[in-house]
C-alpha cells in the first residue's frame, strides 16, 4: 500500500472503524440483488423480484437522510443500533415470508422496513472527517473509501448470487443481514472515534438540503445515478443478445475496476485548484465516456469501453465529498453525505426503469442511449449550478480542499 494510504491508519482506532465499515457496507451491494435472486429462485417471478428490490431502494432513499440527520444530532451509537435492529427484523420477516409463501403484501412491508438500513459509508467518512478535517489526509481518506465502495460492488453481488444459487435461495440476503449486524454493532462499539453530535445546532435548523450547493450536487447525482442504473441493465441485456448472459457480471466488474484503479491513484495526488472545477470536469468526463458505448459491437469492446468509463467515477465521487464539506454545516455533515447517496439511488432506479423500456422497444444497443442522455443532463445541471458551488456555506471555516490548497501554496 502506498505510503499516503499507510499513513492514514496511524490514527488510533482508524483500522478498526474502517474494517467495521467495510463489513457494514457489504449489504449495500448484496441485499437488492440477493432479494431478486431469492424470489426468482423460489417463485420464478422476476416482476415481483424487481418490485421488491425497487421497494428496498426507494425506502432506503427516503429513510437514509432522516436516519443520518438523527445521527448528526444524537450520535452514531444512539441512532444506528435501533435503526439496524429495525432493518434486521424486517429482513428476518422477509426471509420467512419468502420461504413459507406468505402473502405478497408482507414481502413489501418487510422491504420497506429493510430500507431503514443506515448509510454506513457516510458514517465512516464522518469519522475520517473528524480525524483529518482541514488536512490533505482527508482527501486520501475519501479516496480510500471510494476504493472500498468499489470493492464491495465488485464482490458483493457475486457472493450473494453465488450463495443463493448454489446453497439455498435465502442464503444471499441472510449473509447480507449478518454483515450489517456485525459491521454496525462493531462500529458503534468504537466510541473513541465517534464524531461528536451537535444537538444544539439542530434546534430550529432545517434539513441540510436547504444548502444551494448541496442541491446542485444531489440533482447532478440523480442524473449520474441514472447512468449507473442504465448501464447495469443494458449491459445484462447486451450480453444476453450476444448469447453470453453470464459474462455480464464480469463486464460490469471491469467497470467497477476502472473506478477502483482511478480512486487509488487519485488519492495520491494533491491539487492546487478549487475542487468545484475538478468536480465539473469529472461530471463531463463521465458523460463523454458514455459515447463509445453507443458503438459497441461485442463484449470485449464493451469491457474496454466500460473500464475507461469507470476511470471518471471515483475521482468525481471523492471531489463531491470535499464539496459537501464546503457547503454543509459541520453539524449536518453525515446528513449531507447521505443526501448525495439518496440522489444517486433515485437516479439508479429511474435509469434502470427507462433503460428497460428502451430495450424492450428497440434492443440493447439502443439502450445505451439512455446513459448517454443521462450524462448530458448531468453536465447541464452541473454547468447551471456551478455558481452555487463557488459560494461555500457561511461559517464553514474552510474545507479540506481549501486547506490543502493553502498548504501547498505555502510549500511552493
Amino acid at each position: 500500500m502506498p505510503s499516503p494510504y499507510r499513513a492514514l491508519f496511524a490514527a488510533p482506532g482508524s483500522k478498526a472503524f474502517s474494517t467495521a465499515g467495510f463489513l457494514g457496507r457489504m449489504p449495500l451491494s448484496m441485499m437488492g440483488i440477493g432479494v431478486v435472486t431469492m424470489i426468482s429462485e423460489l417463485t420464478g417471478r422476476y416482476g415481483l423480484a424487481g418490485a421488491l428490490s425497487a421497494t428496498i431502494a426507494l425506502s432506503a432513499a427516503s429513510a437514509g437522510p432522516q436516519v443520518s440527520r438523527l445521527v448528526d444530532r444524537y450520535g452514531q451509537r444512539r441512532v444506528l443500533r435501533p435503526a439496524t435492529l429495525i432493518s434486521l427484523t424486517a429482513a428476518a420477516v422477509l426471509l420467512c415470508a419468502a420461504h413459507y409463501a406468505w402473502p405478497e403484501w408482507v414481502l413489501f412491508v418487510a422491504c420497506v422496513g429493510i430500507g431503514c438500513v443506515p448509510s454506513v459509508g457516510a458514517m465512516i467518512r464522518a469519522r475520517w472527517a473528524a480525524l483529518y478535517r482541514g488536512t490533505p489526509q482527508l482527501h486520501t481518506a475519501y479516496s480510500f473509501e471510494s476504493v472500498v465502495d468499489e470493492i464491495c460492488f465488485v464482490f458483493g453481488p457475486i457472493v450473494s448470487i453465488g450463495l443463493s444459487t448454489a446453497w439455498f435461495p435465502e442464503a444471499g440476503p441472510l449473509l447480507a443481514a449478518c454483515f450489517l449486524a456485525a459491521g454496525v454493532f462493531w462500529l458503534t462499539s468504537q466510541r473513541a472515534t465517534e464524531p461528536v453530535p451537535h444537538p444544539r445546532e439542530h434546534r430550529g435548523g432545517g434539513s441540510a438540503l436547504r444548502s444551494p450547493g448541496l442541491q446542485v450536487l444531489v440533482a447532478t447525482f440523480v442524473a449520474t445515478g441514472a447512468i449507473f442504473g442504465a448501464v447495469d441493465v443494458v449491459t445484462v441485456a447486451f450480453a444476453e443478445e450476444q448469447g453470453r448472459k453470464a459474462a455480464a457480471s464480469l463486464v460490469l466488474s471491469v467497470y467497477a475496476l476502472g473506478s477502483c484503479v482511478a480512486g487509488a491513484v487519485f488519492g495520491l495526488l494533491r491539487f492546487a485548484r478549487a475542487p468545484e472545477r475538478r468536480w465539473l470536469l469529472g461530471v463531463c468526463a463521465m458523460a463523454v465516456s458514455m459515447i463509445p458505448l453507443l458503438l459497441v459491437g461485442n463484449l470485449p469492446f464493451l469491457a474496454v469501453a466500460l473500464f475507461f468509463a469507470g476511470l471518471a467515477i471515483a475521482p468525481t465521487m471523492i471531489t463531491t465529498m470535499s464539496l459537501i464539506e464546503e457547503h454543509v454545516p459541520r453539524a449536518q455533515l453525515t446528513e449531507g453525505m447521505t443526501w448525495v447517496s439518496t440522489g444517486l439511488a433515485a437516479g439508479v432506479a429511474a435509469g434502470s426503469s427507462v433503460a428497460g423500456r428502451v430495450i424492450d422497444a428497440a434492443g440493447a444497443r439502443a439502450g445505451y442511449g439512455v446513459p448517454a442522455v443521462a450524462g448530458a443532463v448531468a453536465v447541464a445541471v452541473g454547468f447551471l449550478g456551478y455558481r452555487r458551488l463557488k459560494r461555500p456555506a457561511p461559517g464553514r471555516g474552510g474545507s479540506v480542499g481549501q486547506h490543502s490548497e493553502r498548504e501547498e501554496r505555502h510549500v511552493a
